[in-house]
């Protein structure tokens, strides 16, 4: 069974962070600049909400080109869920499925060491079916 610090060691702990005051504007140019789909909001080390592509989406559809200026607090998701390197990824998948969630930051004591996506857990789950795929075709073929 997988768990996110596997996932972690396979695809880097780099992490895009913004400041809260960051005008959306310039989260637009990270998102695009970096070809990500969303970044951790940080205050002082801490994480005090996500923004994703959808958020920014949602949002210009109410405000229009006024969005451009509006800090990226006025648009973060601040209550965002969470996991620790422990947690296994089918666990996270089933979660990350039925509350809607495509990234969870990744915490410990406090410290953000890392994010995943629902892409990163499918294709560490992928990995380990074609593993046990091998493993069975081995096993059937030395019995036979």
């Amino acid at each position: 069974m997988s768990r996110i610090s596997d996932v972690l060691r396979n695809k880097g702990a780099d992490v895009v962070t913004i400041r809260p005051d960051t005008p959306v504007s310039d989260l637009l140019s990270l998102l695009v600049g970096r070809n990500i789909g969303a970044v951790v909001v940080t205050s002082e080390d801490a994480v005090v909400g996500i923004v994703s592509e959808r958020d920014v989406v949602h949002c210009v559809f109410g405000r229009g080109g006024q969005l451009l200026t509006t800090p990226v607090s006025d648009i973060m998701s601040s209550n965002v869920v969470t996991c620790v390197p422990e947690d296994e990824v089918d666990n996270l998948m089933r979660t990350m499925t039925e509350r809607r969630i495509r990234h969870l930051p990744v915490v410990v004591d406090g410290k953000l060491i890392g994010i995943v996506s629902i892409g990163d857990m499918v294709k560490a789950r992928i990995g380990e079916l074609e593993e046990e795929r091998a493993h069975l075709h081995s096993y059937l073929a030395a019995g036979s």
